[in-house]
C-alpha cells in the first residue's frame, strides 16, 4: 500500500514538473530543448505523409462508392466484423430493368431483343464493377487504412512520449540551475544525467519508426500499381463488353435519311431508323437491287414482297410490318431510292426495301 502511495506521488510529480516547464515554454520563461534537424525532417515528412494518406483513401472511397449512406452502412458491418448484404449496383440495376422491359415487349421484336442484349451487358460491366471495388478495397484501401490506423499511432505514441521525455529533461535543467546548496546540486546533476539519457533512448526509438516511412511510401507505390492495374483490367473489360454489344447490335441500314421531297414540317415524322433484329446480319441494299428492286424503281405496277424482319413505323407516312407477313409494294416517283410504297389491305406507307424480299 505505501509503495502505491509513493509510486503515485511520484507520477503526480512528474506530470506537475511536466506542467510547469510546458506552461513557463509557452510564456518564454523556460528554455526548450529542440529536437535536432534530421528528427525534425523526419516528423515533418510523417506527417505529410499522414495527411495525404488520408486525403487519397477518402477520395478513393468516394471513387469506389459515390453514396455517402452506403458508404456509412458499409463502415458501419465493417466496425462490427460482419458481412454487409449483398446489393445491386446502378449498373445491374439498369441491366434488369432493361432485360424485364424487354421480356415484356416481346425477344422476338427489335426493340425488345435489343433491350434484352444491352440489359445483358450492363449486367456484365456491373460485376466487372463489383470486382473492380473488391480488388481495390484489399489491394489499395486496406494498406492505407493499415498505416494509418496502425504505424501511424505507433509514431504518435512514441513522439509523445519522446515529448515527455523531453519536458523532463528541460524541467531537470531548470531544476540544476535553481539548486543552490552541494548536495542539492548533486541530486539535480544526477536527474539531469538519467533524464539525459531516457531522452536520448526515446529519440532513438521515434527516429527508426520515423525512417520505416521510407518503407511505406515503398509500399504505398506496390499498392499504387495494383489499383492501377485493377483500373486497367476494368476498363478493358467495359470497352470490349460494349464492342462486343455493338457488334451484336449491327449497323443501321442506309435509309436513315428523311425523304428530300417529303417536307419534314408537315409529316414531324423526322429522320427514321429502322432497327434489325440483334442476330441477324444486315442486308445489303445492292443485293436487294440486284433480285429485282432496279425493276420496280422503273414501272409504276405491284409486286408482292416478303417481310424480312420487324418494323416499328417512325410516322404516320410509314408502315409498320411483322417478320414473315406478305405485302404488296410499288414504286412512287421522285421516291428515295431506299423506300418503297407498301399497301396491306386498307393500310398504306412508307416501308424501307433493305426489309423486304420481292417474291415472282
Amino acid at each position: 500500500m505505501d509503495f502505491n502511495v509513493k509510486r503515485f506521488a511520484a507520477d503526480a510529480g512528474t506530470l506537475f514538473s511536466r506542467a510547469v516547464q510546458f506552461t513557463e515554454e509557452k510564456f518564454g520563461q523556460a528554455e526548450k530543448t529542440e529536437l535536432d534537424a534530421h528528427l525534425e525532417t523526419l516528423l515533418t515528412r510523417a506527417e505529410c505523409t499522414k495527411h495525404w494518406t488520408e486525403k487519397i483513401l477518402k477520395q478513393t472511397e468516394v471513387l469506389l462508392q459515390p453514396n455517402p449512406n452506403a458508404r456509412i452502412e458499409e463502415l458501419l458491418y465493417e466496425k462490427l466484423d460482419k458481412k454487409a448484404p449483398p446489393r445491386m449496383n446502378n449498373h445491374e440495376l439498369m441491366g434488369q430493368s432493361m432485360i424485364d422491359s424487354g421480356n415484356e415487349f416481346g425477344p422476338g421484336t427489335a426493340y425488345g431483343n435489343a433491350l434484352i442484349k444491352c440489359g445483358e451487358t450492363e449486367k456484365q460491366i456491373g460485376g466487372a464493377e463489383r470486382e473492380f471495388i473488391q480488388t481495390s478495397a484489399i489491394n489499395f484501401l486496406t494498406p492505407f487504412r493499415n498505416f494509418l490506423e496502425g504505424d501511424f499511432k505507433t509514431i504518435l505514441k512514441e513522439r509523445k512520449l519522446l515529448q515527455n521525455k523531453r519536458l523532463d529533461l528541460d524541467a531537470a535543467k531548470t531544476k540544476l540551475k535553481k539548486a543552490k546548496m552541494a548536495d542539492a546540486r548533486a541530486v539535480a546533476e544526477q536527474d539531469l544525467k538519467m533524464t539525459q539519457s531516457e531522452f536520448d533512448r526515446q529519440a532513438e526509438i521515434t527516429r527508426l519508426l520515423l525512417e520505416g516511412i521510407s518503407s511505406t511510401h515503398a509500399h504505398h507505390l506496390r499498392c499504387l500499381n495494383d489499383f492501377v492495374e485493377a483500373q486497367m483490367t476494368y476498363y478493358a473489360q467495359c470497352y470490349q463488353y460494349m464492342v462486343d454489344l455493338q457488334k451484336q447490335l449491327g449497323n443501321f441500314p442506309s435509309a436513315f435519311t428523311s425523304n428530300n421531297n417529303q417536307s419534314t414540317a408537315s409529316s414531324g415524322a423526322g429522320v427514321s431508323v429502322p432497327i434489325l433484329p440483334l442476330s441477324t446480319p444486315l442486308p445489303s441494299t445492292t443485293s436487294n437491287t440486284s433480285s429485282g428492286f432496279t425493276e420496280m424503281q422503273n414501272f409504276s405496277g405491284s409486286r408482292k414482297a416478303r417481310v424480312l424482319y420487324d418494323y416499328d413505323a417512325a410516322g404516320s407516312n410509314e408502315l409498320s410490318l411483322l417478320a414473315d407477313e406478305v405485302i404488296m409494294v410499288s414504286s412512287v416517283p421522285g421516291m428515295d431510292s431506299d423506300w418503297l410504297m407498301g399497301e396491306r389491305g386498307s393500310q398504306k406507307g412508307k416501308v424501307p426495301i433493305t426489309y423486304l424480299e420481292l417474291l415472282n
